[in-house]
C-alpha cells in the first residue's frame, strides 16, 4: 500500500480563516469554490479588479468583474466567447459567467448557465454540466442529466460514462 503525503504548502492557499484548537478540520476546506472566474474579458482601464476575495463557505465570489467595457458579440461580453449570452473569457454554451465554462460539449443542452471557472466542459450526452457555481464542476460527464447544480470545487465530474471491461 502506498502512502500519500500532503504537504502543508499545498493546503495553505485553501485556508482563509484562523484555525482554533479542535476546529481545524472543519475550517480546512471552508473556502473551496470561492473567488473563481473573476476579472476576465475586460476592455479599457481599471476593470475587473479585486473580485472574489475574503469569502467563507462554498461557491462565493465567483464570476465578478467580467466583460466590462467590452462590445457585445452575439450577446457575449468579454474575450474569446462563443455561444450566446456569456460574460468573461473563453466561455461557450449559453449564459456562462467567468472563464472556461461550457466548452467542448457535444450537445447545446450541456454546459450552460455556469458561474466561476472550468465548469460544464467536455460533456457528452444531454443536459450535463449545467448551473454549476465555483470551479471544476460538471465536467466530463456522459449519459444525461449528470453534473448539474453543483457548488464548490470538483463536484459532479465523470458521471454516466460507459465502463470498459479490463482483461
Amino acid at each position: 500500500m502506498k502512502r500519500i503525503r500532503i504537504l502543508a504548502w499545498t493546503l495553505a492557499p485553501l485556508l482563509v480563516v484562523q484555525a482554533t484548537p479542535g476546529h481545524a478540520a472543519s475550517l480546512l476546506f471552508a473556502a473551496i469554490g470561492n473567488g473563481n472566474g473573476n476579472g476576465n474579458g475586460n476592455v479599457g482601464t481599471n476593470n475587473g479588479n479585486s473580485n472574489g476575495n475574503g469569502n467563507t463557505g462554498q461557491g462565493n465570489g465567483n464570476g465578478n468583474g467580467n466583460g466590462n467595457g467590452a462590445t457585445s458579440t452575439n450577446g457575449n461580453y468579454g474575450a474569446f466567447n462563443t455561444g450566446t449570452g456569456n460574460i468573461g473569457a473563453f466561455n461557450s454554451g449559453t449564459g456562462n459567467v467567468g472563464a472556461f465554462n461550457g466548452t467542448g460539449n457535444t450537445s447545446p443542452t450541456s454546459g450552460n448557465n455556469n458561474t466561476g471557472a472550468f465548469n460544464g466542459n467536455l460533456n457528452t450526452g444531454l443536459y450535463n454540466g449545467n448551473g454549476n457555481t465555483g470551479s471544476f464542476n460538471g465536467n466530463l460527464n456522459g449519459g444525461s442529466y449528470n453534473g448539474n447544480a453543483n457548488t464548490g470545487t470538483a463536484n459532479g465530474n465523470l458521471n454516466g460514462n460507459a465502463s470498459l471491461r479490463v482483461r
